[in-house]
């Protein structure tokens, strides 16, 4: 039914890029953190923050040792990213079913990043939403939007534009399956621990034939073992700030 499990990682209209620390045992959701300081996304004119709710598919890995036949390019070694367009602003953390409609393949520095187009099961118009054209047919320019943000988000970091494979057209949701199902086999090649996952902390309590499987209690010592939760530091007003440029 190609209905997926999605972890959110960032609510739609916030900034803090928060993912999946996949060196981490248990793989919590943190802050990403460049230079010693938390990192937020640039509001590039007219966005701001993550136009969808953002996040990942999990048990998929897009594996760097493996050059992609549609991109020629590796993996970017995380899961499989995904943009949930539905009308419900999500929360951090939460998992939510999601009916997958087609793809976008980013290519970010030389890497495969593909970022899958979902709504959320839920939503009031979800059976309205069977592949990637609904999408162009009922959110008009919201795939437009899509690609202008993938491309121009690192821009004010004095990045260059992103590329995309395809010309930045998006592929409809059969071939997006097809990526999922691709990237859930390597991911069952490092849970099995026949590929090297470099620094990929692969501590999991479901996969019971995993070398990586371990107990209820070693899970729960984990998570205990972390400093206690603080006040959340304030965002800094820079965060807010809009950028503009003109389109290359």
């Amino acid at each position: 039914q190609n209905v997926f499990n999605m972890v959110v990682e960032v609510p739609r209209w916030t900034n803090a890029k928060m993912e999946i620390a996949t060196k981490e045992p248990l793989n919590p959701i943190k802050q990403d953190v460049k230079k010693g300081k938390l990192r937020y996304v640039a509001n590039v004119f007219p966005h701001k923050g993550y136009i969808w709710n953002y996040g990942a598919i999990p048990q998929t890995w897009e594996d760097p040792g493996h050059k992609d036949e549609n991109t020629g390019c590796c993996g970017d070694n995380d899961p499989i990213d995904v943009c949930e367009i539905g009308s419900k602003v999500c929360s951090r953390g939460e998992v939510i079913k999601v009916k997958v409609l087609g793809t976008l393949a980013l290519i970010d520095e030389g890497e495969t990043d593909w970022k899958i187009i979902a709504i959320n099961i839920e939503d009031p118009e979800a059976d309205s939403y069977n592949d990637i054209n609904d999408v162009r047919r009922m959110k008009p320019g919201y795939l437009e939007a899509t690609v202008d943000w993938f491309r121009r988000y690192k821009v004010p970091d004095g990045k260059p534009e992103n590329q995309f494979a395809f010309n930045g057209e998006f592929k409809d949701k059969d071939f997006a399956v097809n990526v999922i199902k691709g990237t859930h086999e390597h991911w069952k090649a490092l849970m099995a621990k026949k590929t090297d996952g470099g620094e990929i902390n692969c501590t999991n309590l479901t996969v019971s034939d995993s070398p990586f499987c371990c107990s209820q209690d070693c899970a729960k010592a984990t998570v205990n073992a972390a400093p206690p939760c603080k006040s959340p530091n304030p965002i800094p007003p820079e965060v807010d700030k809009w950028f503009y440029y003109q389109k290359n």
